[in-house]
């Protein structure tokens, strides 16, 4: 294991040196997928070559949008990808400061919508069928490497996948990591208030009724460069042969520290030991943070909204935390890791 060491350094030349706009460019994509009845909706943030109008992006009573470029022209060159997967009840935009900060920095950001957990349509016996998401993250990259605009732009040697939550369980199953079902169902019997399993309890979600031979397969895919995960759930449940037969560069971020890390989400030796199982994994705690701090700036009324609503309160942060803090420590990081892959 590799332990992760930021600075205020300066970024490789090929991230930094990407001219471009003031604002990132977005736009969208119907994607067909083969395992799916409907389309899937995706959008692309990229580096923008022109200026067309301003538009404002995951904007809502609760949390502050992004402002975007919308439709620009793509800026020339050759660029890493990034494809997204959002966590339970999330949406392809709602990480929109990470994927807009990204893309000023020369990378393309491909996000998607997995339908059954998205928001407004967030599922509990449709969030366990765990081999949709891969397979959703499959067809979009298909998708964008066959589209007339945006494939020029890629470099197809910097490929890489990036989820948090069950997000984050979705890229490992692409960086070759396969569930086993029956340690999952045994692991949230026993387990019923862990936090990757209360969802599906309160769904009255029978692990062991859905199809084992799709939730063991492989969901690798072989385009990758490397994959990032960001306080990833259900890592219980990878087989150890699997593991011990990732060879991709991993990047692991967890939100706070062994003492305040949900027991489910921790890969390091204080939780699952992910990352100490990996023979090329980086990782970094950043605190004082914790899991919603990955989510979007909350405007003033978020939090009593929230409590009307009955809702998480997923506005709230740690005592000493600063969220646009921790975002920018994420951004830094990730740039950081596709710059050592470049």
């Amino acid at each position: 294991m590799k332990t992760l060491f930021l600075s205020c350094c300066v970024l490789a030349s090929s991230l930094v040196s990407a001219q471009a706009a003031d604002l990132s460019g977005y736009d969208q994509l119907d994607i067909e997928a083969p395992h799916r009845s409907t389309l899937l909706q995706g959008s692309v943030w990229y580096p923008a070559a022109s200026r067309t109008y301003k538009s404002r992006v995951g904007d809502n009573p609760v949390f502050y949008g992004t402002e975007v470029m919308l439709g620009a022209g793509v800026d020339a060159g050759k660029h890493p990808l990034v494809v997204l997967s959002h966590g339970s009840g999330g949406n392809m935009d709602n990480a929109g400061w990470l994927s807009s900060a990204l893309a000023q920095a020369g990378v393309m950001v491909l996000g998607v919508n997995h339908p059954g957990s998205t928001s407004g349509d967030s599922s509990p016996r449709r969030s366990a069928r765990f081999w949709d998401r891969p397979m959703d993250l499959d067809a979009t990259i298909d998708a964008v490497l066959a589209d007339p605009v945006f494939a020029p732009a890629i470099d197809e040697t910097q490929i890489y996948t990036l989820g948090f939550s069950l997000g984050g369980l979705s890229v490992l199953q692409t960086g070759g990591m396969r569930m086993d079902l029956e340690t999952y169902a045994t692991y949230c019997d026993e387990k019923p208030e862990a936090v990757d399993c209360q969802f599906f309890h309160k769904g009255r979600v029978d692990f062991r009724l859905l199809d084992a031979e799709k939730m063991n397969a492989t969901y690798r895919d072989p385009r990758l460069a490397g994959v990032i995960a960001i306080d990833p759930g259900m890592s219980v449940g990878f087989t150890e042969e699997s593991v011990a037969e990732s060879e991709l560069p991993f990047l692991f971020i967890n939100l706070g520290t062994d003492e305040t890390l949900w027991p489910a989400i921790n890969v390091g030796a204080g939780g699952t030991d992910l990352v100490g199982r990996l023979d090329n994994a980086s990782y970094l705690q950043i605190a004082p943070a914790d899991h919603f701090s990955f989510l979007a700036l909350c405007k003033e009324n978020g939090p009593e909204m929230l409590i009307e609503e009955g809702e998480d309160p997923i506005c709230n942060n740690p005592e000493g935390s600063d969220r646009s803090e921790v975002h920018r420590q994420i951004i830094e990081a990730v740039l950081s890791f596709l710059a050592k892959q470049a």
